[in-house]
């Protein structure tokens, strides 16, 4: 009996027998095919060669294991494995169309809060989100806070975006200021503003919006963005559209990607920055709020101090209100 046909690796890389049991099937061989089946020697090895059928009790002698020949055995697993991957095949294949029905009624707006589906966590909120995209989405409308957004998410929305473009869908999306000054943002930006959609940014705090096709509103219910309210109330979200997104992107100002900075953009920025500071808000809010770094907002104090001639905080805060006191309206 030879010892050189042997159970290769399988399609996934992952070998069929263990070194163990490869080598314990040599010595088995070069001892004459035999072994004792209470030998007490590399148990776990034995196991898995009487598991995968190299070896089997002698017909004449239960006290024995016999090998089996590999080529015999590589040819009949390898029938049954194929057989049972077809099996599998079909069944991934089946697998949409039979859980279609399923899935419909897990995604239901009746489902749980009657016209209000909460999602929980990032992954199913985006999940939920492209399934309602790409299901002949008319008009997309976005209040985005937060600043500039993962470069690998833009990369994986973009080319998503450019086909409902090109599929006539309308998208209007309002960024923080702080997105102007973000090149994967921009680059972005620049690619969908090409295909139709339109960008504004906006100097001032505002919380998340997605309303799409004015008959499901998203917002936020957790403010770390890791529950969402999905509301398929087109009641709900017109009203959420007219009162808060389209006044929303009256004040905003147009953004197409390109890199320079409107001065106008930095200036409502600034005077953001100037109210928040009146009111008593610290900066690491601010900051938040208005989708930038500390290290940025720290950028724009340091100007302003420069602007107005003063060294500190304090005598900034005090000239900010002493220009505020003096200003029309």
């Amino acid at each position: 009996m030879s010892g050189r046909a042997q159970l290769g690796p399988t399609a996934g890389g992952a070998p069929v027998l263990s070194p163990e049991a490869r080598a314990l099937y040599l010595e088995i061989v070069k001892a004459d095919g035999r072994v004792p089946s209470d030998s007490p020697c590399h148990r776990n090895a034995l196991t898995e060669l009487l598991e995968i059928g190299l070896l089997m009790p002698d017909a004449g002698d239960r006290s024995e294991l016999v090998a089996v020949d590999p080529a015999q055995l590589s040819a009949r697993l390898s029938g049954a494995w194929q057989r049972q991957a077809l099996d599998l095949l079909s069944r991934a294949v089946a697998l949409p169309v039979e859980l279609h029905e399923l899935s419909q009624e897990f995604h239901a707006p009746e489902k749980g809060g009657g016209a209000i589906e909460y999602v929980q966590g990032k992954v199913l909120i985006n999940q939920r989100l492209d399934q309602l995209f790409t299901t002949g989405t008319e008009e997309t409308l976005a209040l985005q806070p937060g600043g500039p957004r993962p470069p690998e998410l833009l990369a994986a929305m973009v080319e998503r975006d450019v086909d409902a473009l090109n599929r006539g869908t309308s998208m209007r999306t309002i960024y923080h200021a702080s997105t102007r000054y973000h090149q994967p943002t921009r680059d972005y930006v620049a690619k969908l503003a090409t295909a139709g959609g339109q960008f504004r940014t906006l100097d001032e705090p505002y919380t998340r919006l997605i309303v799409i096709d004015r008959r499901v509103a998203v917002i936020p219910v957790a403010d770390d963005m890791t529950l969402a309210a999905f509301i398929f109330e087109p009641v709900i979200a017109n009203y959420l559209v007219e009162e808060v997104f389209e006044p929303s992107w009256n004040r905003a100002l147009e953004f197409n990607g390109k890199r320079a900075v409107p001065q106008q953009v930095v200036s409502r920025l600034r005077q953001t920055i100037i109210d928040l500071m009146l009111a008593g808000i610290n900066h690491r809010v601010i900051a938040r709020r208005l989708g930038i770094s500390e290290r940025t907002l720290a950028r724009h104090i340091a100007e302003m101090r420069e602007e107005y001639n003063v060294e500190s905080l304090f005598q900034l805060g005090y000239a900010l209100a002493r220009a505020a006191e003096h200003s029309p309206g």
